[in-house]
């Protein structure tokens, strides 16, 4: 059965945002990321349907707080919480936070392909 771990994931990601270590679970990928700020990321999901994340996401906060922002509501988790997050979300960070999150590695990647797209636009690279 493959597993993953933090300390054993190389860094993927790298920004002052966000810190991201990512492994493939057998067609899931599995994302151990770490964000110093607060992070709104809404403008990467620029293109996307909506303009929001149509991936969706199970996860637990590790420490700190992520809000997931949708058309007609919003739903806040902290440390110790476990989540799914539907499509079309938009999520939203405090400083602090870390989080493990599994998602359909098909969906992910096309997800990230429009994310690198908007932060190469913004001159910030991935």
């Amino acid at each position: 059965m493959p597993s993953a771990s933090k300390l054993t994931t190389p860094v993927a990601v790298d920004l002052p945002q966000i810190e991201g270590r990512y492994a493939d679970l057998g067609g899931y990928t599995v994302g151990f990321e770490t964000f110093p700020q607060d992070v709104d990321p809404a403008p990467l999901f620029a293109g996307l349907p909506d303009d929001r994340c149509p991936c969706p996401h199970w996860g637990v906060v590790q420490s700190g707080q992520v809000t997931f922002r949708w058309a007609d509501h919003e739903e806040t988790y902290g440390a110790g919480d476990a989540y799914y997050a539907g499509p079309g979300h938009v999520p939203l960070l405090s400083a602090g936070t870390s989080i493990v999150e599994f998602s359909p590695s098909d969906l992910l990647g096309e997800t990230m392909a429009a994310v690198e797209r908007n932060l190469a636009a913004a001159g910030a690279g991935a």
